[in-house]
């Protein structure tokens, strides 16, 4: 009886020990796919866990970046609200569960990588303008856009301002002229605008080990002293 006993507790600690190293081996795994699939390096990855780990629980304690703490991220303030803001998180809970997962969270942001290729850069800015999701943008859309930017930047246009704004970019994008944008239409008119780019890049993350070791380290000196 004893031997058998010490035999299923011998067994009980192998599997066990299996169990802990395959779950390594996964976790080891998922940072070198997301690498491989996006401009980050496994090292690179393992920092934004980190940085993941801070954000996810900086309102709700539960793993998982919701929408109070991606716009408490960007705007220490999760009571601000922006169209902007709420395209940019629905872009990146790519599965529209209410949350942004790890990996949701490591493929999105590498868009914002310098090293990021230009057309996905373009592919992404099409599907923040493109509110209703039907494949086109359309001058309402564009609309509520630029006002959103332009609340986001702190900046005050007349609605004729921007109207004009809205009638430039269709005249020159709307090449086919059914007074809607396609992906072929915004592609091309990007690539003669390229500063329209500008904000699909973050410099920083060329240097995250850098960047966001302090980004952490002040977001809890913060949380210390309030």
């Amino acid at each position: 009886m004893g031997c058998n006993t010490s035999k299923v507790a011998e067994n009980a600690m192998d599997v066990s020990s299996k169990v802990g190293k395959d779950k390594l081996n996964s976790c080891s795994e998922d940072f070198s796919i997301l690498a491989s699939e996006t401009s980050f390096t496994i090292g690179e990855v393992e920092i934004l866990k980190e940085l993941y780990k801070k954000l996810s629980t900086s309102i709700v304690k539960n793993g998982l970046i919701q929408k109070e703490e991606f716009h408490f991220a960007l705007f220490r303030n999760r009571n601000k609200r922006n169209l902007f803001l709420d395209r940019m998180f629905d872009l990146f809970d790519v599965n529209h569960s209410g949350h942004i997962e790890f990996g949701e969270f490591i493929r999105s942001l590498s868009i914002f990588h310098p090293k990021a290729p230009q057309a996905e850069k373009i592919i992404y800015s099409f599907k923040l303008y493109d509110l209703r999701r039907t494949g086109y943008i359309e001058r309402e859309e564009l609309k509520e856009m630029v006002l959103a930017i332009l609340v986001e930047s702190d900046l005050v246009l007349s609605d004729d301002v921007v109207e004009t704004i809205v009638d430039k970019t269709f005249l020159e994008a709307d090449s086919k002229g059914d007074d809607r944008i396609d992906l072929e239409e915004w592609n091309e008119y990007v690539r003669k605008n390229p500063s329209l780019l500008k904000n699909m890049t973050l410099p920083y993350l060329m240097d995250i080990t850098l960047a966001f070791p302090s980004f952490i380290m002040n977001a809890e000196t913060e949380e210390s002293c309030s």
